[in-house]
């Protein structure tokens, strides 16, 4: 017998493991996330920051990130160096395992965004391929 098969007498098995995002922000890019939430006048303690994949750009995808007063249903809430975090399902499958940082250098200063699933990404770095 195939250990894929169940059989009307095997014992029930653990309910699956809901789905789950991995996004990791670096202490840079927290400390800049919680000076934008600060000079926001009247933010509630539910407040966070969405950070999303939408359609567009000129390789397909992009990332959006937005203050928001607090989560919608179905979001996952992720806390990382002190900010939270809103992750909508759909942008859940194209942000696990990435790494959103906030760099300066001569050409400027803002988030950057390491994601090991996209396939290609256009030459200013605000959209991917997936």
């Amino acid at each position: 017998m195939s250990a894929n098969v169940e059989t009307p007498t095997a014992t029930p098995t653990a309910a699956p493991q809901a789905p789950s995002v991995n996004l990791n922000v670096t202490e840079p890019a927290a400390a800049e996330i919680k000076k934008f939430m600060s000079g926001e006048e009247g933010l509630p303690e539910t407040a966070g920051l969405r950070v999303r994949v939408v359609p567009g750009g000129c390789s397909g995808f992009q990332y959006s990130l937005n203050i928001e007063e607090e989560s919608r249903q179905g979001d996952f809430i992720l806390h990382e160096h002190g900010v939270r975090l809103f992750v909508d399902m759909f942008s859940a499958q194209y942000l696990n395992g990435v790494e959103i940082d906030y760099v300066t250098n001569v050409m400027g200063s803002g988030f950057t965004f390491k994601n090991p699933n996209a396939t290609g990404s256009c030459g200013c770095g605000s959209s991917f391929t997936a």
